[in-house]
């Protein structure tokens, strides 16, 4: 994982000091950020893989950040932090390319697993792709990369494979929403609550879009681009 650069962009010393520690063991270059401003200054300077990212921060929040970063440099991997049992914004995020998060309070073995999957993810091959998680890891790439449709055809056989984990169906509603399929959202949503009736990013998705929190999302289907196909 060498020659891998990580920016670390939180308002919060303790965090980018426990994030950084973290991080380093994973034999990458780190630096921190300690604002939106601060962050997209050195993403000018620099040639960055991945972005962890604070959402509530002062002054430029997160989201803000993640939408200049999502027109400026495309190829950006992002990484969220949000609070513990909080995932506001989640389908707005996937939007912008980002579909991965992490809760605070954070453990060093959660991240540097969620670090290396991001950057293993690369490596994945459409035509060998075979568990469960292959499928899943391949879908997050190519929501990372906005091929969305793609993403929903590897989401669909990865459920396929396993239809017992709700992770699944919670990122198929996530793009069930971007395609303004809103009740196929909440279909697959409380599918995900009846196989895990606590998993919390299901509840939330589920109340942001009963509640219309999401209705900031297209409300017409995402075109296939050329690139977008089986």
């Amino acid at each position: 994982m060498s020659n891998k650069e990580v920016l670390i962009v939180d308002d919060e010393k303790n965090i980018r000091l426990t994030l950084s520690r973290c991080v380093e063991s994973l034999d990458v270059e780190v630096n921190t950020a300690v604002n939106g401003e601060d962050a997209l200054s050195k993403l000018d300077e620099g040639n960055y893989n991945l972005m962890l990212l604070d959402l509530k921060m002062p002054g430029m929040n997160g989201m803000e950040v993640l939408e200049e970063t999502s027109k400026k440099y495309p190829e950006l991997n992002v990484i969220i932090i949000t609070a513990y049992g909080s995932i506001e914004g989640a389908v707005k995020a996937m939007k912008l390319g980002a579909v991965d998060f992490i809760q605070k309070p954070v453990t060093p073995e959660e991240v540097r697993s969620i670090i290396k999957s991001v950057f293993d993810r690369a490596g994945l091959e459409k035509d060998k792709l075979e568990t469960y998680k292959e499928h899943l890891e391949f879908a997050k790439h190519n929501i990372n990369k906005r091929k969305f449709d793609l993403a929903l055809t590897h989401i669909q056989k990865a459920i396929g494979i396993d239809s017992s984990k709700p992770e699944g169906f919670v990122l198929k509603g996530n793009l069930l929403e971007l395609k303004g399929e809103d009740l196929e959202a909440q279909k697959t949503y409380r599918a995900a609550l009846e196989l895990e009736p606590t998993y919390k990013p299901a509840k939330e998705c589920l109340s942001n879009l009963t509640s219309g929190f999401s209705k900031d999302t297209p409300n017409k289907k995402l075109g296939l681009s050329g690139d977008d196909k089986e």
